[in-house]
């Protein structure tokens, strides 16, 4: 069974009240509510564009695969590749408070490399022959 899930991605994001998170995004109190409780049947193409925009994801990030034991898929399907470990992560903030000062700067700078864009180096192939 496919189903948006995005908890993950706002805890993540160190978001503490998805909700209101969700309705200044501009998702009305409706979607925000069944979005957070996965009772979406149908997601939007706007609103998928939105929440990657706002949670700063790929569409990906937003859908999970839960098999289902009555309709075994083969282990190279690729809705295989949705299936998502939830509990990772869960309170990243109290993950990163326990850390020694000097892991955390490991990680900050990780994170600015990780934010800066990396250039290209010149195709010189042409330049050998």
């Amino acid at each position: 069974m496919l189903a948006i899930r995005i908890a993950h991605i706002l805890n993540a994001r160190g978001i503490d009240n998805h909700f209101t998170f969700l309705t200044t995004s501009g998702f009305t109190n409706f979607t925000a509510h069944n979005l957070l409780n996965s009772k979406t049947k149908s997601f939007r193409l706007d609103h998928i564009e939105r929440l990657c925009r706002v949670l700063v994801c790929d569409p990906n990030d937003l859908v999970s695969f839960y098999p289902d034991n009555k309709y075994p898929l083969p282990s190279n399907h690729p809705l295989n590749n949705l299936i998502k470990n939830e509990t990772q992560n869960k309170d990243i903030k109290n993950s990163l408070r326990t850390l020694p000062y000097k892991e955390l700067m490991k990680i900050s700078a990780h994170i600015e490399d990780a934010k800066t864009p990396k250039t290209q180096k010149p195709d010189t192939s042409a330049e050998l022959s």
